[in-house]
């Protein structure tokens, strides 16, 4: 790398509390929305699993 290719990475000031209390609250919003969306995946996995074994049993029947 050339030395103008690097950037410096300003330090970021410690946050106030309530500053603090919005980021966790968006960070919990932002895993709540992704522990979802996986549950939602792994019930449509659970289905597709389901639909597939029945239809697999009918045509062995």
């Amino acid at each position: 790398m050339r030395f103008y290719e690097i950037q410096t990475i300003k330090p970021k000031p410690p946050l106030t509390p309530a500053q603090a209390r919005i980021s966790s609250l968006k960070q919990n919003v932002d895993n709540d929305k992704k522990r979802l969306q996986a549950e939602r995946d792994r019930q449509r996995q659970q289905r597709e699993a389901e639909r597939t074994r029945k239809q697999l049993q009918q045509r062995y029947a």
